[in-house]
């Protein structure tokens, strides 16, 4: 879903009626397409995100906490200097394009009344964020743009700022009806109503287009020539109209627990799905975008983690492959010791320098009352019995081999479940710290020679655990990764509280602390959720979870880190849920 002009108005309406006059508290740039301005007004403090990424550019406040860098980006800095302490006096939208002003009254260095402008342009991968003077002079850019960039239109601090280039396309907010009939009928009647919608109207994305579409046809892709005319424009202009007058209703499409799309209006295209309305469109964006964001936040603070696993994985499964190929070959020592038996046997039949000889295995009684031939290779260069010589050692040789093979392929398993496990505390890594316990864990673990410029920590703080509470009361420590695993189970966890982990794939170690009772079984349910929600099962359903006392479970001497054995417990089988799972975590 693109963040269309529509969801753009919508969102500088709610941040107009909640926020204008409000003041600059702090500036923050958590990462380098994010801006963050704390604001506050008569009403309270308020989050507002600028995101002018390539990927989910848009504007509007947020809930969801943010970590910033230790040193601001120099964009930060500058912002700070000017804007803090600042009222924001107007915002607008720039026609009906994806283009938002944000005026904000100060003052200038000598103490008189200035004006400072963020320009906030929201057009996908073309997104940019630029600080103005109030002459639309251009102090900072995000993303500066030169000649060798674009021929038509540049952004540099010290230029004044100029708009996008304007799209040859209509506004649908002061189009005339007649001005939208008359392009109706200029359409290729193939065409398919929604694209003629895309083509000929600024700012509509396809989600919105397709809407008007579905309301007037029942259909979403129906071609001009099936579509009532008027039902079409009457359609078109209540969209226009809710738009013009600021009736928002900001909705959206759930496939179970999962977001799909999202928009200003209700998506009744969507049938089968559930439309979940909001009455503020920065509670409908973080909805919609805090889980992508976080995700695609860790991916890249992880990139040197996920360099090291995805070449240890592969290095190990190439390994393995070699190893049980090698494991097969050994299969031929039975083989070897049968024809130097046979060899010691018949060392009368054999002469010197026979480069073949084929043998009597007088135990292959066949049916027919005969025995079976074995044919046997000889070196030429050897005597009889040293060729049987060869052989044995051939045999013996193979059965060191599989001996040890089969141990190495054991520990090279091993490692890769290891592997799989901090794959796994990848996908759970909430904040930098999950991330810098889980390069901790592969130091110790031995893969520190493959970080670059890694420093080991002198003094170690307690792993911040997720914590939760039972619908009971009852209290609950899920590990995020192998350290905090390590930390929960043989830390803090007691004998007689409960221990959860999903049967047979990676996941995390859950305590339930029952401080000696028995607690219901809701509580015991809600417990194995929160291990199911916590593994590789978290997308699946009927997940088998484990549970047993604490006192059952050992870890075994020079085992890594979060690695467990126990063999007395319970199992239980669950849904996870996410959202139910959200309800509960303390925050």
């Amino acid at each position: 879903m693109a963040f269309d002009a529509g969801m753009l108005a919508c969102t500088l309406t709610e941040i107009r009626n909640t926020a204008l006059g409000a003041r600059v508290e702090k500036v923050f740039q958590p990462s380098r397409d994010e801006v963050v301005l704390q604001m506050r007004s008569v009403e309270g403090g308020k989050r507002l995100l600028i995101n002018a990424g390539a990927n989910n550019p848009r504007i509007g406040f947020t809930g969801t906490p943010r970590e910033n860098p230790a040193t601001p980006p120099m964009l930060c800095m500058l912002l700070r200097k000017h804007l803090q302490g600042a009222k924001l006096a107007e915002v607008r939208q720039e026609g009906f394009e994806r283009v938002a002003t944000l005026v904000f009254e100060t003052r200038d260095e000598m103490g008189f009344p200035t004006a400072r402008k963020l320009v906030c342009e929201m057009m996908g991968k073309y997104s940019n964020l630029i600080f103005t003077d109030e002459n639309n002079k251009i102090l900072a850019v995000l993303t500066p743009i030169d000649f060798s960039t674009s021929s038509k239109r540049q952004v540099l601090a010290g230029m004044a700022y100029e708009l996008p280039p304007a799209q040859n396309k209509d506004d649908p907010t002061t189009v005339t009806e007649a001005r939208f009939r008359s392009l109706l009928d200029a359409a290729p009647p193939e065409t398919t109503a929604d694209r003629w919608i895309l083509s000929s109207f600024l700012g509509v994305s396809a989600a919105v287009a397709r809407e008007v579409v579905f309301r007037a046809t029942g259909q979403t892709d129906a071609p001009i020539r099936t579509c009532d005319r008027d039902a079409l424009a009457e359609r078109f202009f209540e969209l226009v109209e809710a738009i013009r007058s600021e009736r928002f209703e900001p909705c959206l499409v759930m496939d179970g627990a999962k977001p799909v799309e999202y928009a200003f209006l209700p998506l009744t295209q969507y049938r089968g799905y559930e439309i979940r309305p909001f009455s503020s469109a920065g509670a409908l964006l973080d909805a919609f975008f805090g889980t992508r964001d976080r995700e695609q936040a860790m991916k890249q603070r992880a990139a040197d983690i996920l360099h090291i696993l995805t070449s240890a994985d592969a290095r190990i499964r190439k390994k393995l492959t070699l190893q049980r190929a090698e494991l097969a070959d050994c299969e031929k020592g039975a083989d070897y010791k049968k024809q130097a038996d046979l060899i010691t046997a018949n060392l009368h039949l054999i002469a010197r320098g026979q480069s073949r000889a084929e043998l009597t295995d007088y135990e292959d009684y066949r049916p027919d009352g005969t025995f079976g031939v074995v044919a046997v290779a000889l070196d030429t260069r050897l005597s009889p019995a040293a060729n049987a010589q060869r052989l044995y050692k051939k045999y013996n040789k193979s059965k060191n081999a599989r001996v040890e093979l089969t141990r190495q392929i054991e520990l090279g398993e091993a490692e890769l479940a290891y592997l799989d496990s901090v794959f796994d505390s990848l996908t759970h890594a909430e904040t930098s710290a999950d991330l810098a316990e889980v390069r901790e864990e592969l130091f110790r673990s031995g893969y520190a020679s493959r970080m670059k410029h890694y420093v080991a920590p002198k003094k170690h703080s307690a792993p911040a655990v997720a914590e939760f509470r039972t619908s009971g009361g009852y209290r609950v420590l899920c590990g995020k990764n192998n350290v905090q695993n390590d930390y929960i189970t043989h830390r803090l966890a007691g004998k007689n509280d409960y221990w959860f982990h999903v049967k047979n794939m990676a996941g995390s170690h859950t305590v339930l602390f029952a401080g000696g009772e028995e607690p219901p079984e809701r509580d015991f349910t809600e417990a194995a959720e929160i291990a199911a929600c916590f593994s590789k099962g978290a997308d699946g359903q009927n997940v088998e979870v484990d549970y047993t006392l604490v006192r059952n479970v050992k870890k075994p001497a020079g085992a890594k880190l979060g690695f467990v054995i126990y063999h007395t417990n319970w199992s239980c089988v669950v849904t996870p849920n996410a959202e139910k799972i959200a309800q509960l975590r303390v925050k």
